[in-house]
């Protein structure tokens, strides 16, 4: 059978890829530690699940609007306003099956042949990706660890073409943890605006912050941003909810309507259980969401200290969400039991198969330099897990 060519230009989700393999080893009875899943450990809050139940109770299992019930877009409007003085129209708004759901169907509107995307590396595995599959072509913007992954206004610059159609801004980001201060918003904002180029604000992680850090979305610097601006966001990390399946989108009519259109011909409208949950979950305030991230900011401590002190390797404390993203250029070049190890990918899968823990490799992220932990778990498993890759890397040879 001959496939299109779109599929020969991806690889399947690393991080799901690699959180697949750790279940299936735990599934044969080994040990592993895994911190590759990007998702909270906590439970969905009660109230939540409370809403979901009374939805089945009451029926409420058909199809809705394929746009997402009012309810559940007025509560975003009602969030947008409170939180970032943000105003939107029912029309501005799209509900989806979660917000990578919310990227796909902004890429299928906006991205053909001869665009380009402008990514901050490192990058969420999958903006390269959906790119790719749309025709376009990802416009890789390096960030250095040294300057705290900040963009450089003049690299950014260097990169946009006639072509260019837009700019990724991940803000905490995925998986650095780095966050864009004032400043630096608005000089992507001003390049935005001087080029028409439209700005992709991924905030996924917005409530994830540590430090009395304050989250800036780049929509609110002023009308004329927001006006060139999607909000991409949804309730996954905030609530603990990634198996509910709920993103959304804010964003330009014209645009939004546009992927309204392609998510009815796609997936019609998200879970009907699963949005009335996520009305619950924007209306439940910061309650559950400060206790987890107290939480998170404890193990981020922990996790970052402890690697810290493995020969070989350094960690920034990230500034956001709940990864570590240790540079381990130290250990590559070392010898393990299969071989010289050479890169993030030749390391992980040595962590995997001698200390039984799972990690992301950085390739997919665009280093080659670090590998990605998720310290959305127990303490204990993040310091048995640190143990055995201090132990692991002892046993490597020069």
């Amino acid at each position: 059978m001959k496939l299109a060519a779109r599929v020969g230009r991806i690889a399947p989700s690393p991080t799901l890829a690699m959180t697949a393999t750790a279940k299936a080893m735990a599934a044969q009875g080994l040990d592993v530690i895994d911190f590759s899943s990007g998702e909270p450990d906590f439970d969905t809050p009660e109230p939540v699940k409370a809403a979901a139940e009374a939805a089945i109770r009451a029926g409420f299992t058909k199809y809705t609007p394929s746009s997402g019930i009012d309810e559940l877009r007025q509560a975003v409007i009602d969030k947008l306003r409170v939180e970032q003085g943000l105003r939107y129209e029912k029309s501005q708004i799209l509900i989806s099956c979660g917000a990578k759901h919310s990227l796909y169907n902004l890429a299928e509107a906006l991205l053909e042949a001869g665009d380009e995307l402008i990514i901050p590396t490192p990058y969420w595995v999958s903006y390269a990706d959906q790119a790719l599959l749309n025709d376009a072509t990802p416009v890789l913007l390096p960030t250095h660890e040294a300057q705290g992954y900040a963009i450089d206004p003049e690299e950014l610059q260097r990169r946009i073409t006639p072509r260019t159609k837009a700019i990724i801004v991940n803000s905490p980001c995925n998986p650095t943890g780095a966050m864009y201060d004032r400043p630096t918003l608005e000089a992507i904002a001003t390049l935005a605006l001087r080029h028409r180029l439209l700005l992709i604000s991924d905030e996924i992680y917005e409530k994830v912050v540590y430090g009395g850090a304050t989250h800036v979305g780049i929509a609110t610097l002023g009308p004329d941003v927001a006006a060139q601006t999607v909000i991409i966001n949804g309730v996954s990390k905030a609530y603990a909810m990634t198996g509910w399946r709920i993103g959304y989108a804010a964003g330009p009519k014209e645009l939004l309507t546009a992927m309204a259109n392609i998510q009815s011909q796609s997936t019609s409208n998200p879970c009907s259980i699963s949005q009335k949950a996520a009305v619950a979950a924007l209306r439940l305030g910061a309650l559950f969401t400060d206790a987890m991230v107290r939480e998170f900011d404890r193990r981020r401590t922990a996790m970052v200290d402890r690697l810290n002190r493995i020969p070989g390797v350094t960690c920034r404390m990230p500034d956001g969400a709940f990864y570590a993203f240790p540079n381990i250029r130290g250990v590559l070049g070392r010898r393990g039991p299969d071989g010289p190890i050479e890169t993030p990918h030749q390391l992980a899968q040595y962590l995997l198969q001698h200390a039984h823990v799972a990690v992301v490799p950085g390739e997919p992220f665009g280093s080659r330099d670090h590998v990605r932990l998720s310290y959305a778990t127990g303490m204990e498993t993040i310091q048995r897990g640190l143990d055995r890759i201090a132990a692991a890397f002892e046993k490597l040879t020069i």
